[in-house]
This record gives structure tokens, sequence and C-alpha cells, in this order.
């Protein structure tokens, strides 16, 4: 959706980690690992590079794959 409010890098990081605690039932601790994975990884850096992708909607897709790819 064009025109979401975007956020800030943490706090779209944040905000993936609260939607895979909540969609996956997971710990807190374990989600924030994923999360920390996928930034290693580089997952996130455009991200940071493009702060229009840091939407609640691209939140719910990247916490999806996350968990996917993540677990």
């Amino acid at each position: 959706m064009s025109g979401a409010p975007h956020m800030t890098y943490e706090q779209f990081l944040d905000e993936v980690t609260t939607l895979i605690t909540e969609k996956y039932d997971m710990a807190d601790e374990a989600a924030i690992r994923m999360v920390m994975r996928a930034q290693a990884d580089d997952y996130f850096s455009g991200h940071d590079d493009d702060p229009t992708l840091c939407t609640l909607d691209r939140a719910h897709k990247d916490a999806k794959f996350v968990f996917k790819h993540y677990k």
C-alpha cells in the first residue's frame, strides 16, 4: 500500500521480531536470534538503505520469510 507510514530501521526490526513471536508462538529470545541471523546475512541491508521499505505490510512479509528461513 503506497503512502503507508514508514518506521525507522530499528522500529522495523522490532516489529518483525514482535510479529514472529505473535504469529508463530515463538519466545522473544528465539525470535530475536532469528532476526539477528537474518541481519547478519544482510537480509535487511536494503531496508537500512531505503526507509520506504520499513512499513507494516513489509514487516509481515519479512517476518514470514525470516521464520521460514531462520527457524
